[in-house]
């Protein structure tokens, strides 16, 4: 992919993420895909994303930064919602919650190979218990 077709090919991920389309991820993972340096699979990553959806059903994620170096990507992304279960071990309060979250990818014959992703998680539970 040139960076242009990389680029579009994550904005369209975000896009299908945020609209909370899990069911067309496979178009984005690969089957057995590196997850924060540990094997795993696609289903593991969409349970996951899965789990934190049904918590926060307004989850949005929005990129701020995008940085491309051929078949990787760097990514500043902000995430907000409102839990609205019990969510990172605190009840739903009403309470919003914006995060920062980094991500690095690469992507191997058109989806990612491998997926890391840091956040400050200890945030959430402050920002929705304050």
């Amino acid at each position: 992919m040139t960076d242009s077709d990389l680029r579009n090919w994550y904005l369209r991920y975000i896009a299908t993420l945020d609209a909370h389309e899990l069911d067309k991820m496979d178009e984005f993972i690969a089957d057995e895909v590196m997850l924060n340096g540990e094997s795993g699979t696609r289903d593991n990553v969409i349970a996951d994303m899965k789990h934190s959806i049904d918590a926060v059903p307004n989850l949005h994620w929005e990129v701020k930064e995008l940085l491309l170096d051929r078949d990787r990507i760097a990514v500043r992304v902000v995430n907000t919602g409102t839990p609205v279960k019990e969510w990172l071990g605190v009840a739903p309060t009403g309470a919003s919650f914006e995060i920062v979250e980094y991500a690095i990818y690469k992507v191997s014959d058109g989806r990612f190979a491998q997926m890391t992703n840091l956040h400050d998680s200890a945030d959430v539970p402050r920002q929705l218990t304050a």
